[in-house]
C-alpha cells in the first residue's frame, strides 16, 4: 500500500519527474544526467527541509503509517531463537500482545509488545493492537516469569489504547492494567521499553512503567489520542492538530519533559522506509541500555524505577506563596 501525506507530496512530485526522465534518457538515448542529478539533488535538500522540521500532527500521522515496522518485525529483526509463549492462565490468549522469550546478542531476555495487524483480517485477530484484560495479564506473567530467571525485559508500545469494549471491561481491564503498574513497580529485573509507533494511555503504560523509556523519532507517547483529546477539550475532534500541539506528545517535548530518557533515530521520511536501518538503531539504543544494568544489585534496579517516575512532574513554588505559607505559619 503506497500512502502519501500531503506534506510529501511536492517530494513525490519531484521524484515522479526523476523517474520521468530516466524513462526518457533510456527510451531516446539522450544523455539527461545533469538534469536528473539536479532534481535528485533538490529532492534530498527538500526531504531534509520537510522531515526536519515536522509538526506533531504530521509525526503522528507517521507513526500510524500501516506500513510501519511492528512488534513482530524488529523480534525477527534484533532477537535470535525467539520462542512466543500464549495465555494469561486466567481466561485466555490475547493476539494483540506479543509475549516470548529470546536472545539479544547471547543474552537471555523476555520480550512483550503490542502487535498490530498488516491486513483487515489480521486487524481483526490483532484488535487494532488494543489488548484486553488477558493480554495484561499475559505479559505480567511473562515479566514474573523473566524475573524468575533473571532475565532483562524489553517491551514495544504501539497501541492508541486499551480496549475499551463491554467484555474488556466486564473482565476487568482497569484491574488488569493497575496490576501491571504495581508489578511492573516491583520487578527485580531490569525493563527497557521502546516506543515505537503510538503509545496511547493507559493501555500504553500498561507494559511502560521501565528503568527506561525510548521514544522512536517519529512515534508519540500520551495520556489520550489527539482526536479524544480536541473532541473533550474542543468539542471538535476536527481540531486534532491543534490539540497535538497541546499535548505535547512528540518525541523532542518528550525527552524535554523528562517523560522519555532517548530519543532513537528513523530513517529519513519514517521507519516504514527503512525496516532493517530502524531495528540496527533500536538495537544499538537497547544494548547501551542493558550494559547499564549489567550486575546491578536487583533492589537498586528497583529504587532508580521508582526514582525515575518519582522524580516526573518536579516543580517549584512560587516565592511570595513561600512567603505567605510562612507568615501564616508565624500567625
Amino acid at each position: 500500500m503506497d500512502i502519501t501525506f500531503d506534506f510529501e507530496q511536492p517530494i513525490v512530485e519531484i521524484d515522479k519527474r526523476v523517474e520521468e526522465l530516466k524513462k526518457s534518457a533510456q527510451e531516446q538515448n539522450v544523455d539527461l544526467s545533469q538534469q536528473i542529478k539536479d532534481l535528485e539533488q533538490t529532492s534530498c535538500e527538500l526531504k531534509q527541509k520537510i522531515y526536519g522540521s515536522l509538526s506533531s500532527w504530521q509525526r503522528i500521522q507517521i507513526a500510524r503509517h500501516p506500513q510501519r515496522p511492528y512488534s513482530q518485525d524488529y523480534v525477527k529483526l534484533i532477537f535470535e531463537n525467539f520462542i512466543e509463549l500464549h495465555g494469561d492462565r486466567y481466561f485466555g490468549d490475547d493476539p494483540a500482545i506479543l509475549c516470548g522469550i529470546a536472545e539479544f546478542d547471547d543474552l537471555p531476555v523476555a520480550v512483550i509488545g503490542h502487535q498490530k495487524g498488516r491486513s483487515l483480517e489480521e486487524n481483526l485477530d490483532r484488535n487494532f493492537g488494543m489488548a484486553h484484560p488477558e493480554g495484561y495479564r499475559k505479559a505480567l506473567r511473562i515479566m514474573k516469569l523473566a524475573e524468575k530467571f533473571n532475565r532483562p525485559i524489553i517491551t514495544f508500545i504501539d497501541t492508541p489504547g486499551a480496549y475499551p469494549g463491554i467484555a474488556a471491561e466486564e473482565r476487568g481491564q482497569a484491574e488488569a492494567i493497575a496490576r501491571n503498574l504495581i508489578g511492573m513497580s516491583n520487578i527485580e529485573v531490569p525493563i527497557i521499553t521502546v516506543v515505537i509507533g503510538e503509545g496511547g494511555s493507559g493501555g500504553a503504560l500498561g507494559i511502560g512503567v521501565s528503568n527506561k523509556v525510548l521514544c522512536l523519532e517519529n512515534s508519540y507517547y500520551s495520556v489520550i489520542s489527539p482526536e479524544g483529546c480536541a473532541a473533550i477539550l474542543f468539542r471538535d475532534g476536527s481540531k486534532a492538530a491543534e490539540a497535538a500541539d497541546a499535548l505535547k506528545l512528540a518525541s523532542k517535548d518528550l525527552l524535554k519533559l523528562k517523560v522519555i530518557d532517548d530519543i532513537i533515530k528513523e530513517p529519513l521520511g519514517g521507519a516504514h522506509y527503512n525496516h532493517e536501518k530502524t531495528a540496527a538503531n533500536i538495537k544499538t539504543a537497547l544494548s547501551k541500555c542493558l550494559k547499564i544494568y549489567k550486575g546491578m544489585n536487583p533492589k537498586r534496579v528497583v529504587q532508580e524505577r521508582y526514582l525515575r517516575f518519582r522524580n516526573m512532574g518536579v516543580y517549584e513554588e512560587d516565592a511570595s506563596k513561600k512567603n505567605n505559607k510562612k507568615r501564616i505559619k508565624k500567625k
